[in-house]
């Protein structure tokens, strides 16, 4: 299935002891036939249950503009809303009201220029719990422009992870802005930056990362002019380590995925993929975004009304345009045995999400960063701008991205 903020079509230690589970079944559905979702019927519209404000996916939203999560019935069990600006988090912090009804911050003002980010989880009057995942970007000058910055500062990722800007408006002068951006490595390593369009800058070295790297990325954006009278606001560096390596391989045509740490053999996990008519893409995919639980809506992606599952657990983000690997409580027949999803990766869960299932299991040995890649699907490779895909790009190709000859 694919996730309600997709963008696109149906889209597709010890570690010597190998560990199988074999007959732990998960999976996203093909149809809506069969789907339980916990005796309740069909569930109402995310928007309905938890109403978010400012709306989802918006735009240069002014510093008075009002945060507030609400519902109209029932009571919100939580909310989590993160403030990233210059590729650094920062809780906001906030409360919810004695009845449960609503969420307010306690600092009213927002901040410019910054990306916010927020999850709840909410019973509703009927008593079934549904989450809500939104995020909005808040107004930058108009004479300014500023890229927002992957991974966040201070971070541990996985071996996969591309450093990636997009920016609040088109890059016309591309070679200056590209010369503003300095990515570095300890120990040393080559690395070579792709524009994918006039919007975004992506950087990573020829090969994965090597498990204890140390990444620096130096903005020195202030005042170079990315466009006509357009200039940017960003003088500020920060960093990164990388991890152990664990790279995941999903057999689509076997229904199993091999979790490999530091190329060592860890687990095979019985899974299922992409049904016949809404396959998973092939090729390498990157953690962006982990959730313990979220809502899932097939109409949010081009689909009909397929499926809407309000609570998903342990769902991890592969692509923008809604690929995930997740949790799944509700086919426990189809891992290791057919694939029925709507092109999402499915393994064993509980509702609620379980820490001893294949799927929690997963998830707490997970890193943004990680990869995940998929072979033998009836499906194409990726795009290298699909998330960050990039590792589908052979080096030659990629080098012929930057601006800077």
């Amino acid at each position: 299935m694919r996730h309600a903020h997709g963008r696109a079509r149906r889209v597709a230690t010890g570690l010597a002891a190998v560990l199988t589970w074999a007959g732990l079944l998960a999976g996203c559905t093909s149809g809506s036939g069969g789907l339980d979702l916990g005796g309740f019927g069909k569930p109402p519209a995310p928007e309905d249950v938890i109403r978010v404000t400012p709306d989802d996916g918006g735009k240069g939203v002014g510093q008075d503009s009002r945060l507030r999560v609400r519902v109209p019935s029932g009571r919100l069990e939580s909310v989590k809303v993160v403030k990233s600006q210059d590729a650094q988090d920062t809780p906001v912090p906030g409360h919810i009201s004695e009845d449960g009804l609503r969420w307010e911050p306690d600092e009213a003002r927002l901040a410019l220029a910054a990306k916010y980010t927020v999850d709840a989880v909410a019973l509703d009057g009927h008593g079934r719990r549904s989450a809500r995942h939104t995020t909005f970007t808040t107004y930058v000058p108009d004479e300014r422009f500023i890229g927002y910055v992957t991974p966040e500062n201070r971070s541990t990722v996985g071996t996969g992870m591309i450093v990636s800007l997009t920016f609040n408006r088109d890059i016309e002068n591309r070679a200056a802005v590209e010369r503003a951006v300095h990515v570095t490595a300890k120990p040393p390593v080559e690395i070579r930056p792709h524009w994918f369009d006039k919007g975004r800058l992506d950087f990573r070295p020829e090969h994965y990362w090597k498990p204890g790297t140390q990444v620096t990325v130096a903005l020195r954006l202030r005042d170079v002019e990315g466009a006509p009278g357009v200039y940017g606001l960003q003088y500020r560096t920060f960093s990164f380590t990388v991890g152990r390596s664990q790279v995941s391989l999903v057999d689509a045509a076997k229904h199993t995925m091999q979790v490999r740490r530091d190329g060592e053999l860890l687990a095979t996990v019985p899974i299922t993929a992409g049904a016949p008519r809404t396959t998973t893409y092939n090729g390498k995919m990157v953690v962006t975004e982990m959730l313990e639980v979220t809502r899932m809506n097939s109409r949010t992606v081009g689909f009909g009304g397929e499926y809407d599952i309000p609570d998903v657990p342990h769902a991890m983000r592969l692509t923008d345009s809604g690929t995930f690997l997740h949790g799944n409580y509700w086919a426990p027949d189809a891992p290791g045995k057919v694939n029925v999803s709507h092109g999402c990766v499915g393994l064993r869960d509980v509702k609620g999400g379980g820490s001893d299932t294949p799927a929690g299991w997963f998830f707490d040995r997970s890193l943004i960063g990680d990869v995940v890649e998929v072979v033998h699907s009836d499906d194409k490779k990726v795009a290298p701008d699909n998330g960050l895909g990039g590792w589908n790009m052979g080096w030659k190709e990629w080098k012929t991205g930057s601006a800077v000859k």
